[in-house]
């Protein structure tokens, strides 16, 4: 009997292990369904030293994240080829780490739909700061919700977008309200009145002719015209063909609006959260989306578009408002418990470096759906620049 058992344990161990094998890209992090802990909120930054630090949450039934959520940091010396985990913090979610003035940030929520915080770490990701006031990284007291995107510099400030969790209606989409935050360049991020918040544009159910879902996740894009934007991912129901909403902040951070008659942009994968980034060298913006191509669009007519996360592909623009597929970077068939998500990606000289909240195949029956994802994987896109364009 101890020796049957034993050769079954082999043999699940050889599964896992061709199962591994097969998950494109490197593997940061494994965590199973049966531990009903998921892995969330992929975020990546490179340290002067040339270390990457890659960063994701914990969610699902038996995590902790509507009181105590757990973030963990994993540092790679070799490129991306293996990585380590070096922290463990209790507290953070939602959260992006990043490098400002010499300094190792990690700014998201206390919890889902906690307070806003940012730590700081003086040893590249070893041990972190408390946010326990407003002069140590408690920005905003009440209820918010974010994504790891983008910090940019504009016009003297540090900007990133947020949202209000506190909407009258306490569901999914009904509840979040479009921010801008920002700070200047030179300032302290770890203190709150340091920052400036721009008003909050409410969930408005008339929008999209009542098709509106919500818009969360929004990234902070200097446009050609050099006008700071909120391009939030949309949630409509009703169309695969997907959009984003520009929101218009003013100089000074202030003011948010937004135009319902121009504001919905067309955004291949604009319904799962992306991150876009501006290019110098090649004059372009650029991201990496869950695109639903084509025939995924004729295959699943009258599908939720947030649905389909099994593709995975990298485009460009010039003006932000028609974008160019160069390349289907991840792809899996089947999209039911197959995905590549909340890509968390930066320019690395001639490539493209980045994350993804994978869901996949591992031997032991897999994730528990594409959004459920088992895994955190690591990618590069080489010489992203001479890739050409596909359609």
């Amino acid at each position: 009997m101890k020796k049957r058992l034993l050769l079954s344990w082999l043999w699940i161990g050889i599964v896992g292990t061709i199962a591994v094998a097969q998950v494109p890209g490197a593997v940061v992090a494994y965590s199973p369904a049966s531990s009903g802990l998921y892995i969330g909120s992929p975020s990546l930054c490179i340290l002067q030293n040339g270390d990457y630090l890659a960063s994701h949450d914990l969610f699902g039934p038996k995590s902790s994240e509507f009181e105590h959520p757990v973030s963990r940091i994993y540092r790679s010396s070799d490129k991306g080829k293996t990585w380590v985990q070096i922290s463990e913090i209790n507290g953070q979610f939602w959260s992006k780490l990043f490098v400002h003035r010499n300094g190792l940030y990690f700014l998201g929520t206390s919890k889902h739909h906690g307070n806003t915080i940012i730590r700081k770490s003086a040893d590249n990701g070893v041990t972190w700061t408390e946010p326990t006031n407003g002069e140590t990284g408690l920005l905003l007291a009440g209820e918010y919700h974010c994504a790891p995107v983008p910090l940019i510099e504009h016009n003297g400030r540090l900007w990133r977008a947020m949202e209000d969790a506190m909407g009258p209606i306490k569901k999914w989409g009904k509840r979040y309200g479009a921010f801008m935050m920002s700070i200047p360049l030179e300032a302290d991020l770890m203190k709150a009145a340091n920052w400036t918040h721009s008003n909050v544009l409410p969930f408005d159910s008339t929008l999209l002719g009542g098709n509106f879902g919500a818009w969360i996740e929004g990234n902070a894009v200097v446009t050609p015209e050099g006008q700071l934007v909120d391009i939030l991912r949309v949630d409509d129901k009703s169309t695969l063909e997907e959009k984003a909403a520009f929101v218009h902040i003013s100089p000074d951070g202030k003011s948010a609006t937004f135009d319902p008659a121009t504001g919905f942009v067309p955004f291949p994968g604009g319904s799962k959260k992306f991150t876009i980034r501006y290019d110098p060298k090649s004059k372009l913006y650029w991201t990496l989306s869950n695109y639903i191509p084509q025939e995924v669009k004729a295959a699943n007519a009258g599908k939720n578009p947030a649905s389909l996360r099994n593709t995975q592909a990298l485009f460009s623009s010039k003006n932000l408002l028609k974008w160019d597929l160069r390349r289907i970077v991840l792809q899996h068939p089947e999209p039911i418990k197959h995905g590549f998500q909340y890509v968390d990606w930066l320019f690395e000289g001639k490539n493209i470096v980045f994350l993804s909240r994978t869901a996949y195949d591992d031997g032991v029956g897999g994730a528990h759906n594409n959004h459920d994802a088992n895994y955190l994987t690591f990618h590069r896109i080489r010489k992203f620049r001479k890739i050409p364009i596909l359609e």
